[in-house]
């Protein structure tokens, strides 16, 4: 018996020794290093708060080389996640995950270039708009083209250490970075407008329209120092977390929850960056398709149907219930005026055959079977209109009213 005991004791030190084995291991998660220093910083936040207590595990992977979109690399399957603003062109290959930030358009020139306008800003400038085949340069070129110039009378400088007049980039609020980096000095910050023209058909009105994922944005007064004295007014765009659509729902249902989790320290000590989550995720205009395992994430606490619609469900039955109630409140009265009509004919049965006497005439025993004669052919009709039941109170008045005509006809009233 106690060797029996010991190895039950073994093999349960055995199996609590080897569960550990069979947990689930973390998912790992490829996410492909932005291209904008101010994205890596927060991408690098990102993947220290996610590894901690976590069934995610993020490795940050560089663009492949030849490679300057994130969006072609996820597509071409070098990583799973990445940062892209929510601009540009629909890929059937990209999903949202999640939006993380705004992304500001910055467009800064030198403090004595005439900024009436963009097109007086443009006109004839070199202009820095990230990378070649950044999102940025192809926005900013698209803008050039709209205000028709002239060939070669806007020019792109490719690399930020080349000679340019005029910066434009989509990135984050970032007023430590700006004010201490030295290619900012001595600029200022061009502005479509007052903050009273938004709302009113001004230019960022017109962008707005013309592309509904963008919307207004003012750079509050000295945000950025003596650079900006007056606020700037500007578009936004959501900078979303992206990922291959062919990403196990799974592993996007537990980022997404990890992403949530991480969300109060990510933006703790960067405030400026933090935009409520909309409650209505599901139904943003995202640029790219919501990826179902985002959706089962988002939807996992909206009511099943029963839930749904248990509400009326209550009221349906509750009106039912009243409604047989009532039928058989109904059924009931009705039935209780017919036994009253039947106790009548009962009562004048009896008060016919109490008034007769012993010595009563044969005229006033012939008088009182008549009457009851005629309570009965009343009672007959009144049962075939369905005005009186066919029940044990009818019978009982047939029985009385016959048995009382057979003693008259006796004389033993």
């Amino acid at each position: 018996m106690m060797r029996s005991i010991t190895k039950i004791g073994y093999v349960s030190l055995a199996v609590l020794v080897g569960l550990p084995a069979f947990a689930k291991p973390p998912a790992e998660i490829d996410m492909i290093m932005p291209v904008l220093e101010i994205d890596r910083v927060i991408a690098e936040r990102v993947v220290e708060l996610v590894r901690k207590d976590s069934g995610v595990q993020i490795n940050l992977v560089p663009l492949p080389e030849g490679t300057t979109s994130a969006l072609d690399a996820l597509e071409a399957g070098y990583g799973d996640i990445a940062f892209a603003p929510n601009t540009g062109r629909f890929r059937d290959g990209i999903s949202t995950v999640i939006p993380l930030y705004p992304s500001v358009l910055h467009i800064v020139t030198d403090k004595d270039r005439p900024a009436n306008s963009l097109d007086e800003l443009l006109r004839g400038a070199t202009v820095y708009a990230g990378p070649q085949d950044s999102i940025t340069r192809a926005l900013t070129k698209g803008v050039v083209d709209g205000l028709e110039f002239a060939p070669g009378e806007v020019a792109f400088a490719n690399n930020r250490d080349d000679a340019f007049d005029v910066i434009v980039i989509y990135a984050p609020i970032d007023r430590d970075r700006v004010m201490n980096d030295p290619l900012l000095k001595d600029v200022k910050w061009f502005s479509f407008g007052r903050p009273e023209d938004v709302g009113n058909g001004s230019m960022v009105d017109l962008a707005v329209l013309l592309n509904p994922r963008l919307r207004p944005f003012v750079i509050p007064m000295n945000t950025f120092g003596a650079a900006t004295p007056e606020p700037v007014v500007t578009l936004a765009v959501d900078n979303l977390l992206v990922a291959r659509a062919g990403l196990e729902d799974s592993v996007i249902y537990d980022l997404y929850a990890e992403i949530l989790r991480v969300r109060p320290a990510l933006f703790g000590d960067r405030p400026e960056l933090y935009q409520p989550l909309d409650e209505r995720v599901a139904e943003a205009n995202f640029l790219y398709s919501l990826h179902p395992g985002a959706l089962a994430f988002i939807k996992r606490d909206e009511p099943t149907m029963i839930e749904r619609y248990s509400g009326v469900a209550e009221v349906v039955v509750t009106l039912m219930v009243g409604l047989v109630s009532g039928i058989f409140a109904v059924i009931k009265i009705y039935r209780i005026r017919r036994k009253n009509r039947l106790d009548e004919f009962l009562v004048e049965v009896i008060d016919i055959r109490n008034s007769l006497k012993p010595d009563s005439s044969a005229d006033e025993r012939a008088a009182a079977m008549a009457s009851i004669r005629a309570l009965q052919d009343r009672a007959f009709e009144l049962l075939v209109d369905e005005k009186l039941a066919a029940d044990d109170s009818f019978r009982i008045f047939t029985e009385l009213s016959n048995n009382t005509i057979d003693r008259i006809k006796e004389q033993r009233v």
